[in-house]
């Protein structure tokens, strides 16, 4: 086991090397820059490579922290870039405040978060449980549950990921009433950090677990002594992150010249192609996990990187456009993006909906993926003109943002039994959490 987990240490390391190399070289001026395509293929390589480091050193880490830590790590590491990305659009929104740059500039921003918390859950949430049900193997998944009927076979969800849905759902409530705010503001920041923040002190006041029955490399790495065993999640936390926030962004504008250079509107590649290959290392994580039939954490990986990025992306998006603007300012943005958030929060909102009964079905993930599609297609051929309705490209938005909403309704309402067992559960584990603390600190003072 030894020979091989090193063995494929190495390769990955190897599929970041051709990046490591141009940059270092780059740097000292011994080369010029590559091609669009040339930068594509190299950077990632290095963001998968890097996806791999990034999954065994988060399965390692299971052995020493609760594993809800370990994967809110990992999450908050696979989704990097795209924080990357909506500062720099955050940030020039604020140094050019007042000209039509800037206001530009914040629009791509929202755009672009929005689009990338999109992503994540129609393609994300339902092409990874599509391909957990019936990729190869499927049978040995505890977590996957044959049903009879047609399409109704269902990925079943650890029910400890009901703190994750629960503090998803209150940050998706609050996200209807930003756009009401004409910006994104230090209100919105105070309330959806502190609520990540919250849920962060609670989930570190979890047991460690005996972590689960691993194979390959995190198996060997769990061998090491604690001390070897910490360097060596940290070693592999450091590297992987680094090259995974190095590489995305090229790699992200990479595919965005290749796509406007086939007509692609720059706004839409900006919306859509730059955040799907920023998620890129995040859904290669969670394909390698369920690959491994390891659903659950796959699962819970995608669940806790849509938490930070519904929390953390949108609250600090403020903070880096008061710092541009060189003085405290809400970050604004246009109607369109007004209606961009609505949908954005609609279809988080009927996702939810869908995981109270901790499963999703076939069913559901190709509805989630159906809609999702529908929208973007109809939106791009809306913008380019060939699609002939009476209806604005922000009224577009508001009828997919309403029939997300109804949807949503209906389930919740069918599911409301699942629903009130889930607040209970999860008022349990808070309340566990703060009176583990109580006793603590009282042990203490004894």
């Amino acid at each position: 086991m030894r020979r091989r987990s090193l063995t494929a240490i190495a390769l990955a390391v190897a599929l970041t090397v051709p990046w490591v190399g141009y940059s270092i070289a780059s740097t000292l001026g011994l080369v010029g820059h590559l091609g669009t395509l040339s930068t594509v293929a190299v950077s990632g390589l290095s963001v998968l490579g890097a996806s791999f480091l990034l999954a065994w050193g988060a399965e390692t880490a299971e052995k020493d922290v609760p594993r809800a830590f370990a994967i809110a790590v990992l999450a908050v590491l696979a989704v990097a870039p795209e924080y990357a990305v909506d500062a720099l659009y955050a940030f020039n929104a604020g140094q050019f405040a007042g000209t039509p740059r800037g206001a530009e500039a914040g629009n791509l921003a929202v755009a672009n978060m929005t689009g990338a918390n999109r992503i994540l859950i129609g393609i994300g949430w339902a092409g990874i449980a599509l391909f957990t049900i019936f990729r190869s193997g499927a049978d040995d998944d505890p977590a996957v549950e044959k049903r009879s009927g047609i399409l109704n076979d269902v990925v079943t969800l650890d029910r400890d990921i009901g703190l994750e849905i629960v503090f998803l759902l209150i940050a998706t409530l609050w996200a209807f009433l930003v756009p009401f705010n004409g910006g994104i503001d230090i209100i919105d920041m105070l309330f959806l950090v502190g609520l990540y923040v919250a849920y962060i002190v609670i989930i570190l006041k979890g047991d460690v677990e005996e972590p689960e029955a691993h194979v390959g490399v995190p198996a060997y790495l769990q061998q090491y002594p604690k001390p070897k065993r910490v360097a060596t999640v940290l070693a592999l936390f450091a590297f992987s992150g680094t090259m995974i926030f190095t590489a995305v962004e090229p790699f992200a504008h990479g595919l965005e010249s290749l796509g406007q250079n086939i007509g692609i509107p720059a706004f839409f590649m900006i919306q859509w192609v730059a955040p799907l290959a920023s998620e890129s290392p995040e859904l290669i994580v969670v394909a390698y996990l369920v690959n491994k039939a390891r659903s659950t954490a796959g699962f819970n990986a995608l669940i806790s990187s849509k938490l930070n990025q519904w929390t953390l992306l949108i609250g600090t998006l403020v903070v880096v456009y008061s710092i541009g603007l060189g003085q405290y300012g809400a970050l604004p943005f246009d109607q369109k993006q007004q209606g961009e958030i609505w949908l954005t929060a609609a279809q988080s909102f009927f996702a939810i909906a869908i995981l109270v009964n901790f499963n999703i079905s076939v069913r559901e993930a190709l509805l989630l993926l159906v809609l999702f599609l529908a929208q973007v297609v109809s939106e791009f051929l809306l913008i380019r003109g060939v699609l002939d309705i009476p209806l604005s490209d922000y009224q577009l938005l508001l009828a997919f943002a309403v029939l997300y909403m109804v949807l949503g309704t209906a389930l919740f309402v069918a599911r409301r039994k699942s629903f009130v067992r889930l607040v209970r559960r999860t008022a349990g584990t808070i309340g566990d959490a703060f009176s583990e603390r109580a006793n603590a600190a009282e042990s203490g003072s004894d």
